[in-house]
């Protein structure tokens, strides 16, 4: 598995990308997603390709996005992170979060934190989190879909 930011060759696959109305409780669609990339310049699509096949998506955002969240200026926002249903319970987005680290790492190198936020009814997301060393330090919000547990993992 790779990750990669958007280029327009990936357009039909996030055209393409499924999400159940379970999915869609707690993410935002790709397509939805893209719109508000090109609005935002501190917004990025990273795509997580296997075998030439979009497997999972998500935004990573800078600066104005990530304040609700952390107080860190040098922190990132990871959102909208889903995989396309026809892929789940194959591993692919716990591959995506293994590999985000060094990805941010090498293209966002003034980052030193990785923040999320998760509703607390999603437990399995949750748990997928915590397996990857995102550390839940008590910190909660509201958001458009309920309240959110927020995250963190430290580079």
């Amino acid at each position: 598995m790779e990750l990669c930011f958007y280029g327009e060759q990936y357009e039909k696959a996030i055209k393409q990308y499924q999400l159940t109305e379970e999915q869609l409780r707690y993410t935002g669609s790709p397509t939805d997603s893209m719109e508000l990339v090109k609005e935002d310049l501190d917004r990025y699509a990273i795509l997580a390709i296997e075998e030439g096949k979009l497997v999972t998506f998500f935004n990573l955002h800078e600066n104005a996005g990530v304040k609700p969240y952390s107080t860190n200026s040098h922190a990132i926002l990871l959102r909208t992170f889903s995989t396309d249903y026809r892929y789940l319970g194959k591993g692919y987005a716990k591959q995506a979060l293994e590999l985000l680290p060094s990805f941010v790492k090498q293209n966002f190198i003034n980052i030193n934190e990785i923040v999320l936020a998760v509703n607390v009814q999603n437990d399995v997301a949750q748990s997928l989190y915590k397996k990857s060393g995102y550390v839940d330090e008590g910190e909660r919000r509201m958001g458009k879909k309920g309240e959110l547990i927020i995250m963190s993992y430290y580079l």
